[in-house]
């Protein structure tokens, strides 16, 4: 497998093209509703728009992304962008980290810190961890598949071949969102490499036993399904047009980054645990940050891409064998579904839950010390276990 160190450097024609764009943004007619019940408010947005093109400052970002080491590799066909972190401890656990949709490896910015150097932190630097984050095939500098049919269980066999790329024949894994589901394809498809997984979401897809011979539902059960349709039919229409219809959303999202913008920061205001205050939990900067590589890398439309593919291929376990690798789960109370604990008992070996105390979706850039310490806590007997 060829590496190579990889920088970010974004021409600066670019960059003046994406503050012209910003400029000259045709601002669609304001509807007589209140701020966000529609969608993107109009006059957050503008304001945005405003820090975007005359404040924004992407060197300085470029810079702090460019802090974590990056690579590029040749994995099984498949060229794909990841951060490798080595850990300050003197035997750093090995731990691949995905993130989801419409997150990117930035999304991990201060997780990786935390985990790779707990010491600094206040903690055990025996837990220090080397942290491989990929990006996603179709997100920011990986490029997307050249052929269809690239799902969670595609993207887990690349990352089995990454990892025993950079020398590691074991290892642990964690995501949320999309990258959920790729850690979960992780154990179901390779337990002889993958020691255990850490989840802070459940793929929408999953679907454990529950005919006849199995267990009824419980009533928590029934309850969880329920609100997670009812939230499907009113918050769920962004994730059905990916499925369904990418491209035609792709084209108005890679043109306008406006529309980019109100694509991904409504998502950013609404999943996360900010009250209604996006800018409480995310600052300008950071969300800029993040909607910028889905702009310089032109990877919306990709992006979405994995949604279509994770349609056809879902997250069915009802007629397969349980998951052997053991599991741990964090439940932030914003999370997008609060799965009750026996819905992933039916498939998998729960030996770690928490409820945790606040956060939501965007976990790691939300409560990185909180989601540390989780982590941390799961993986310490794999430690013992390969030492």
């Amino acid at each position: 497998m060829h590496i190579a160190p990889f920088q970010i450097a974004i021409p600066e024609p670019d960059i003046d093209d994406l503050r012209r764009r910003v400029r000259a943004t045709r601002w669609s007619p304001v509807t007589p509703a209140p701020a966000w019940q529609q969608g993107a408010d109009p006059a957050w947005l503008r304001e945005l728009a405003g820090y975007w093109a005359e404040r924004f400052d992407w060197r300085e970002a470029e810079r702090g992304l460019n802090r974590q080491p990056q690579f590029l590799a040749d994995v099984d066909g498949q060229r794909v962008h990841f951060v490798h972190r080595r850990g300050a401890g003197a035997a750093p656990y090995p731990l691949v980290v995905t993130h989801g949709w419409p997150g990117s490896f930035f999304e991990f910015h201060a997780l990786v810190d935390q985990l790779c150097d707990p010491a600094a932190f206040g903690g055990d630097a025996g837990d220090a961890f080397d942290v491989v984050v990929p990006s996603l095939p179709g997100f920011a500098f990986s490029p997307a598949p050249a052929q269809p049919g690239m799902s969670a269980f595609q993207i887990a066999d690349l990352w089995v071949s990454l990892m025993r790329g950079l020398g590691y024949e074991r290892f642990g894994a964690q995501g949320g969102d999309l990258g959920a589901g790729v850690s979960v394809a992780l154990a179901a498809r390779h337990d002889t490499a993958v020691d255990g997984i850490h989840l802070n979401f459940l793929p929408s897809s999953y679907e454990p036993a529950i005919g006849a011979a199995q267990t009824p539902l419980t009533s928590a059960e029934e309850n969880f399904l329920r609100e997670r349709n009812e939230w499907a039919a009113l918050e769920g229409g962004y994730s059905h047009m990916h499925a369904t219809k990418p491209q035609t959303l792709a084209a108005s999202l890679n043109d306008s980054p406006m529309g980019l913008a109100a694509w991904i920061g409504e998502k950013f205001r609404a999943w996360s645990d900010c009250g209604g205050d996006v800018d409480r939990v995310f600052s300008k900067d950071e969300l800029l940050t993040n909607i910028s590589l889905y702009w310089y890398t032109q990877s919306i439309g990709s992006s979405m891409q994995l949604y279509w593919e994770n349609r056809l291929q879902p997250m069915r376990f009802a007629d397969g064998p349980r998951v052997v690798p053991p599991v741990g789960y964090a439940r932030f109370p914003k999370e997008l579904s609060r799965p009750p604990r026996s819905w992933l008992e039916r498939t998998f070996d729960v030996v770690q839950w928490t409820d945790m105390p606040s956060g939501g979706h965007f976990a790691a850039m939300e409560k990185p010390d909180l989601l540390a310490a989780e982590i941390r806590r799961f993986f310490r007997p794999f430690r013992r276990k390969t030492a």
